[in-house]
């Protein structure tokens, strides 16, 4: 499913040309990894990187710690939650232009945590992209866009 799921990501990708070096995903605590048994953006990168002929680690970033489920969460609540989730590996990133891959995007909150460990590691730049985007509704509720 995740070739499948990455290939209009991968049209979207080619059109907006970023100029990207290295492709990771945005990596899952080890609870919720044993819980599923893959992770869900890391099905999606893999196929990205060999389509588009980047490179694609799946080390790039690490948990530093669990977080709980974003569901439910204010954007507030969310960025509090992802702060200070990720490191980065800098041996591999410094210097370098990096694409972060996520199924989901919400609140931006998980992107905006990978990117800032990224940048702390010597990244120059970061980009960030997801299969789906969703949105809170004026209600609190949260919708696929």
């Amino acid at each position: 499913m995740g070739e499948i799921l990455a290939r209009p990501m991968i049209s979207s990708l080619r059109k907006l040309n970023w100029p990207v070096d290295i492709i990771t995903s945005v990596p899952l605590g080890l609870a919720r990894f044993k819980e599923r048994g893959y992770n869900q953006a890391t099905l999606l990168a893999r196929p990205i990187g060999l389509y588009l002929q980047i490179p694609f680690s799946s080390h790039l970033l690490m948990r530093t710690r669990e977080t709980r489920t974003q569901v439910g969460l204010s954007v507030n609540e969310r960025q509090d939650n992802m702060a200070g989730a990720f490191q980065a590996n800098s041996k591999i990133i410094h210097g370098k232009n990096v694409l972060v891959v996520d199924d989901v995007a919400t609140s931006g909150a998980t992107f905006d945590a990978c990117a800032q460990a990224l940048f702390a590691a010597g990244a120059s730049q970061v980009y960030c992209f997801s299969l789906a985007r969703a949105v809170f509704s004026p209600h609190g509720e949260v919708d696929l866009a």
